[in-house]
């Protein structure tokens, strides 16, 4: 009988899987859904008062895995436990980490301060979604790009109307900027918490980038 030969795991892919692609900013690795259950399922929850409403924060042990709307966070009252049971304090220590930086950082956006996020995150998506929102990661602070010129930079124009779908699934809205994103005649179109928000956001970044020139020169 004829063995197979066995591929060698590294240390990182033991703990991640193989293949997982690295988050080029955070360093994080982020990859395909994992099972909501066991000591990873562990979500830390905070909130952060904010000119569109309360919002709801979730992060695992790994970074930031939802930020979610007014709407969301009413409707979702009693998430704001933990999920799941941790092997020890650790985990939870890290995910409640997370949710603090993040809460922290969100509020700084709001208040004009802060016009990029330092977070490490944790979303879950597929691969196409995982690459459509790293693009999202790289369109600067004030500045906004059709969904064609997305889909452009991922290597192809006609998947605009995909790029739209993935981009409607984002769950780390402001923190991964969605909201830059409209279409080629200048509409805002295809945000989840509305057009209304989606104005307001765009009109808040233009009115910090006038008041600081290198944010500015860098749009």
């Amino acid at each position: 009988m004829t063995r197979r030969p066995t591929r060698r795991t590294t240390a990182a892919e033991s703990h991640h899987g193989p293949g997982t692609p690295v988050d080029r900013v955070s360093g994080a690795r982020i990859g395909p859904p994992r099972p909501a259950t066991g000591p990873i399922a562990i979500l830390a929850t905070a909130t952060v008062a904010t000119p569109l409403g309360e919002m709801l924060l979730r992060a695992s042990p790994r970074g930031l895995r939802e930020v979610c709307w007014p709407a969301v966070a009413a409707g979702d009252r009693q998430a704001r436990g933990r999920g799941g049971l941790a092997d020890s304090a650790e985990p939870e220590l890290h995910a409640r980490g997370h949710a603090a930086s993040a809460a922290a950082q969100l509020a700084e956006y709001f208040a004009g301060t802060r016009t990029t996020f330092e977070l490490a995150l944790d979303p879950l998506g597929t691969p196409f979604q995982l690459a459509t929102w790293e693009i999202l990661r790289t369109i600067p602070f004030g500045a906004t790009i059709s969904y064609a010129d997305q889909a452009r930079r991922l290597g192809d124009p006609r998947k605009a109307r995909a790029v739209g779908s993935a981009n409607g699934k984002n769950p780390l809205p402001i923190v991964v900027p969605c909201h830059r994103v409209i279409g080629s005649g200048g509409g805002l179109v295809g945000f989840a918490a509305g057009t209304a928000a989606k104005a307001w956001l765009l009109e808040h970044e233009r009115d910090v980038a006038a008041q600081s020139p290198a944010v500015a020169a860098a749009r």
